[in-house]
């Protein structure tokens, strides 16, 4: 069976991955999230994902696969990171609150020898945020490290109206598309020693 390495840090991450039943190790893949003058949001968040499988596979046991994921939430073409003061995170969500935005997770699979890169992209529309409550998200401590500046699977699911596409790739792994892009390197699902109660 070929062994799988998630570069990511993100407890969700792990957490979906387990959720399919996949053993894997970790490792952190710090790299410069910067993006590129004039870069689309598709291509930066490919190219991160890519930079961060690649770091991995540098700390990584030889043969085996790594994968690297990123998230970013893209309103009227601009892309939203990690809010980084109380001050960012409101201006996220005052430009979220409301409307319709894309989040787009590229997930990246990479050997010594091969490359695959994966995008999807997922249509969530909010619900008006007043000020109040956008200060009181902040105050909780959940906007942080989240890409826009909220959680679809914590406390900022209430603001979610509707979403069209995957609701994994969201919380920052689209399952199916992982499970796929995984076993096109050898890579299975399902594994009984992940899956308490399976009989394999």
């Amino acid at each position: 069976m070929t062994d799988l390495c998630l570069a990511s840090g993100s407890p969700r991450r792990r957490e979906l991955l387990a959720q399919i039943g996949v053993p894997f190790t970790t490792v952190q893949a710090s790299i410069d999230e910067t993006p590129l003058p004039e870069e689309a949001p598709d291509a930066y968040v490919q190219r991160l994902a890519a930079a961060k499988a690649s770091a991995g596979l540098a700390k990584a046991p030889s043969g085996t696969v790594v994968l690297g994921a990123d998230t970013a939430v893209v309103c009227e073409g601009q892309i939203f990171g990690k809010p980084v003061s109380a001050e960012q995170a409101a201006h996220m969500l005052a430009a979220l609150s409301g409307r319709t935005h894309h989040v787009l997770t590229a997930i990246a699979l990479c050997t010594e020898t091969r490359t695959e890169v994966c995008c999807v992209s997922t249509q969530v529309r909010f619900r008006h945020i007043s000020h109040h409550e956008i200060q009181a998200y902040w105050a909780s401590g959940e906007p942080v490290d989240k890409a826009g500046g909220y959680a679809i699977q914590g406390l900022g699911a209430v603001f979610v109206e509707a979403i069209e596409g995957s609701y994994s790739a969201v919380v920052g792994l689209p399952l199916c598309e992982t499970a796929a892009l995984l076993a096109r390197f050898g890579v299975a699902c399902w594994q009984p020693a992940s899956v308490p109660g399976f009989v394999g």
